[in-house]
């Protein structure tokens, strides 16, 4: 896990490892234009709702150092336009918008330059995630049981995040505390995170993970294989219910009927107080190409039509609990949520 980290800032530019060439490749690439980093988030060069907004803190940055060179003191009145643009790289991830709120609330306080001020910013947004990973790791694994066999979907770790993860840090935590003997990864389609990301993740820290196609965790649990299914999220509702790779709903529903418990791992920032329900998430819907091509290669008959959901909603009564750094929400719902954010 201490061998790659996702967001980099270095020599005055983002770097950014190139998840889409992962497993077989590790490729970096530098940004020093903030329309460039939104492109990045939405081709899926970085991904994961805290690393994504991390990325676009640092954008952030880069927006500012252009504006102030172009247009001096007037640079606020020029960034605008690059902010917009990249809030709207991805529309289900709110902690993209959370972490351009949080970069805008220093504007007001810059009276020159503005890049010192807001790299700063960008470095505590930073290291806030990877502080908070551990500790959600920490409370997570607390509810964890010896001899435990789980099952995680999409990437959740060190690759989605500052750095060791979100559910992949609970995971850490927990084997590292010898209360995991082995884990499951579920392949995750269309973009195989699970596949190409997780299983990679979970071989760098030598935790035992065998990969798992997604019609199969049913059965893994109809065996009593599971006694958790752990994933991250990428937001949260006023009344729990979250938002999390297409795949999760489904894994949360089986689990339910088999009597396996759910545990979603996510930063207080995926929260969004603003949404009653989950209903209210807009969904990303991304290009059909990635269902009916593999690596360029068509599956599927010509003009086929096909759906590409990103993200499904798993309401808050399928939850057992929710871990953020601030704490754990048991059975989660509105005044638990509330209570918890306030």
């Amino acid at each position: 896990m201490d061998n790659f980290n996702a967001v980099k800032w270095k020599a005055g530019m983002l770097t950014l490892l190139d998840q889409r060439k992962l497993p077989k490749e590790s490729i970096y690439l530098d940004y020093d234009d903030v329309k460039k980093v939104a492109d990045a988030i939405t081709d899926m060069v970085v991904r994961g709702a805290p690393a994504i907004g991390i990325a676009a803190a640092y954008g952030v940055v880069l927006g500012a150092r252009k504006a102030y060179a172009d247009h001096g003191n007037d640079w606020r009145d020029h960034i605008e336009s690059d902010l917009q643009y990249l809030a709207e790289a991805r529309p289900t991830a709110v902690n993209l918008h959370w972490a351009i709120k949080v970069m805008r609330e220093y504007f007001s306080d810059i009276e020159n330059d503005p890049e010192a001020i807001l790299l700063a910013a960008a470095k505590k947004i930073h290291q806030d995630d990877i502080d908070a990973n551990h500790e959600m790791g920490r409370l997570g694994a607390s509810l964890i049981q010896p001899n435990s066999q789980v099952v995680t979907h999409c990437n959740a770790g060190a690759l989605a995040t500052g750095g060791y993860g979100t559910a992949l840090g609970v995971i850490r935590s927990a084997y590292k505390n010898g209360l995991i003997d082995h884990v499951y990864s579920s392949e995750t389609r269309p973009w195989l995170q699970g596949a190409r990301l997780t299983s990679w993740e979970l071989q760098q820290d030598h935790i035992p993970v065998s990969l798992v196609i997604e019609s199969a965790v049913s059965t893994l649990m109809y065996a009593g294989k599971i006694q958790w299914l752990i994933v991250g999220s990428d937001r949260i509702t006023a009344n729990g219910d979250v938002a999390n790779k297409i795949g999760t709903y489904s894994h949360a529903v089986s689990a339910k009927y088999h009597g396996v418990k759910v545990m979603v791992v996510a930063p207080v920032s995926t929260i969004d107080m603003t949404l009653e329900t989950g209903q209210d998430i807009p969904i990303e819907h991304r290009d059909l190409a990635e269902i009916t091509d593999i690596q360029g290669i068509k599956i599927a008959p010509e003009n086929i039509h096909a759906i590409n959901p990103a993200f499904d909603i798993t309401p808050a009564e399928l939850i057992d609990v929710i871990v953020t750094e601030k704490g754990i929400i048991e059975q989660p719902n509105i005044e638990k949520i509330r209570s918890l954010y306030a």
